[in-house]
């Protein structure tokens, strides 16, 4: 076909986003950051809303901006023009004519450069951007990557100048092929909205490296596997000085293995021990913190270090009156203290994405368990091989993030989808990954309860190690009677986590308890629903719905006015309601 002969050709283009393929980045190319100096990006940006996508149709990317005689020709685009916009943030907090804006948003900033050492290698590394981002640097698209809650990077060595321009456009609209789709029960917010670094490293680089205990040893062996990039073959050196551990261990192909004699005084929320671990290879080293315990499933009982426990938990979103979806350390540890101290809880549910790095990192030092999760969420396009392959990229990100981190103790592959063929098919693959990526932990999912036959009874179980089941009998289904009989009915082989159960109540608003929207009701639900779950012998924990009021799009009553109410907490993150002493004593009760 021929090409439009006239001089603005972008007009006819329809698939100008295909373009870009080419340079999409995911999993295989992340960095380690664990322990490494960097460089933050951070800070004001020049930004603009591009709702036509014309960095990408038009180009502007390229700043061409003279023709082949050196003509200055007119552009729709002044980059240093634009308004300054906060990195990281999320542009519906940061203006108010952008609170419910989804598409795209185009940012702009120049950085310098000078290189330390002639072998030095330099990238860049985004914690977050929602959800599609495209990356140019001085004219030229270097990266594309999906997934807004999980981390990539892309090499720029040989590519950065003395000067350089460096051009982010983040799409945020929602789309059916993407993880997750376009209906969704949480606020979607846009933008980078966690940092940006510049990353220095010599001739050879960390990629990934895990560091754990050996299941099934007796506590008495750490293994480590580990991946560089530059010099594939030599020595390098791992070691843990307050367990006297310092090793030599061979990379051959860019890999290596090693199994060490240890024993390790073992981390859990009562005795959160983290010990100083470093790996150190040709020109790189990388350094963490890392506990050491063993997590796993006999029967229908969890253990942590031998030891059976009813995970006593509760879910939490990453969303903040002010910040959105952004967040800082101040607001991590003040949600892990108020959930161990006040609520008494051991286990928090982060969902329905990957949450901060920071949280997992924390919640290690803290003491408190977790249980993390990518957004295949509600009707995921099952059948798509694109979607299959967005959401195994993110639950890749995500593991190798953080599988590090001793607090994590499940990975989840989704939540609440119908137990459908395709379905199957697609969650079996991802909870087979998610096992090939780290066979300490346990797999699972938020399963929906069989409401023809009333019991607990989802195909997917037989891929998991923990079954998650999310209800909410005496609130959706106002018969709180069908709750015992599903627990009478069903006879599984597996712990169950009741991973949501919940009602909603408006801070401050009174009533009788058979009065929906009050305090009063919810504090009955919850009396109700821990008796029901405590006499019940394969439920091993719980993570009611939730701990904090978080903002939703699709609730608009007037207790609601665009907020989830359901939280314990008002989403002043200050005043919390009747229910919470309720789950606060029971919690407490289990602990004695």
């Amino acid at each position: 076909m021929a090409k439009p002969g006239n001089f603005n050709p972008e007009i006819h283009v329809r698939d100008f986003r295909a373009q870009y393929e080419n340079v999409r980045v995911g999993s295989d190319d992340l960095i380690s950051l664990d322990g490494r100096k960097t460089e933050s990006l951070n800070g004001k940006w020049n930004f603009m809303p591009d709702p036509l996508e014309y960095v990408l149709r038009g180009a502007w990317y390229r700043e061409d901006r003279y023709d082949d005689k050196g003509r200055e020709k007119p552009c729709d685009f002044d980059f240093e023009s634009w308004p300054l916009m906060k990195v990281p943030a999320c542009w519906n907090m940061e203006r108010s004519d952008l609170f419910l804006y989804e598409s795209m948003g185009t940012y702009f900033r120049t950085f310098g450069y000078r290189k330390h050492s002639d072998d030095e290698r330099v990238f860049l590394y985004f914690k977050g951007a929602i959800y599609r981002t495209y990356v140019f640097l001085n004219g030229e698209p270097i990266a594309m990557h999906d997934g807004g809650s999980t981390p990539f990077a892309v090499e720029i060595t040989g590519r950065v100048k003395d000067q350089n321009r460096l051009i982010v456009a983040v799409d945020a609209s929602r789309r059916d092929d993407r993880v997750p789709m376009t209906n969704s029960d949480w606020f979607y917010y846009g933008g980078i909205y966690r940092d940006v670094l510049f990353v220095r490293t010599g001739r050879t680089v960390i990629k990934d490296w895990f560091v754990r205990l050996v299941p099934g040893s007796g506590y008495k062996k750490i293994a480590i596997d580990a991946e560089v990039d530059g010099v594939l073959d030599g020595k390098g050196r791992f070691s843990i000085p307050e367990l006297g551990i310092e090793k030599e261990i061979e990379f051959k192909g860019g890999k290596a293995s090693a199994v060490i004699d240890a024993s390790p005084e073992l981390w859990s929320p009562e005795n959160p021990k983290l010990y100083d671990t470093e790996l150190e290879y040709d020109t790189d080293k990388v350094s963490s913190r890392i506990g050491f315990r063993e997590f796993k499933v006999v029967g229908n009982d969890i253990m942590l270090n031998g030891k059976s426990r009813f995970l006593n938990g509760i879910c939490v979103h990453e969303d903040h009156i002010k910040l959105g979806k952004s967040t800082n350390d101040d607001v991590i540890r003040e949600t892990i203290r108020v959930a161990k101290e006040e609520l008494h809880a051991t286990f928090l549910r982060l969902a329905h994405y990957p949450h901060s790095q920071r949280f997992a990192e924390i919640a290690d030092e803290m003491g408190i368990m977790l249980w993390e999760e990518i957004p295949v969420y509600w009707a995921i396009d099952f059948t798509n091989p694109v979607t299959m392959a967005d959401a195994k990229n993110q639950l890749s990100e995500l593991i190798k993030r953080d599988r590090n981190r001793a607090s994590i103790m499940i990975w989840s592959v989704g939540n609440e989808n119908p137990d459908t063929d395709e379905r199957f098919a697609f969650m079996s693959g991802l909870a087979e990954h998610a096992r090939s990526l780290d066979p300490t932990r346990a797999i699972s999912a938020a399963c929906l309860v069989d409401e023809v036959g009333e019991k607990i009874d989802d195909r997917l179980a037989s891929k998991l190690d923990i079954i998650g089941i999310n209800e909410y009998y005496g609130w959706y289904d106002p018969d709180f009677s069908k709750l015992g009989r599903v627990l009478k009915n069903s006879n599984p082989d597996k712990p169950v986590i009741i991973t949501e159960v919940g009602a909603g109540a408006r801070s401050g608003n009174h009533g009788t308890e058979d009065m929906l929207w009050t305090e009063e009701f919810q504090e009955a639900f919850y009396k109700k629903q821990i008796a029901e779950i405590s006499a019940c012998r394969f439920i091993k924990g719980m993570s009611p719905w939730i701990l904090i009021d978080f903002r939703a799009e699709r609730r608009f009553n007037k207790y609601q006015e665009g907020f989830n109410r359901k939280g314990l907490i008002d989403s002043d993150r200050k005043t919390k309601k009747k229910a919470f002493y309720v789950l606060s004593a029971f919690y407490e009760e289990l602990q004695k």
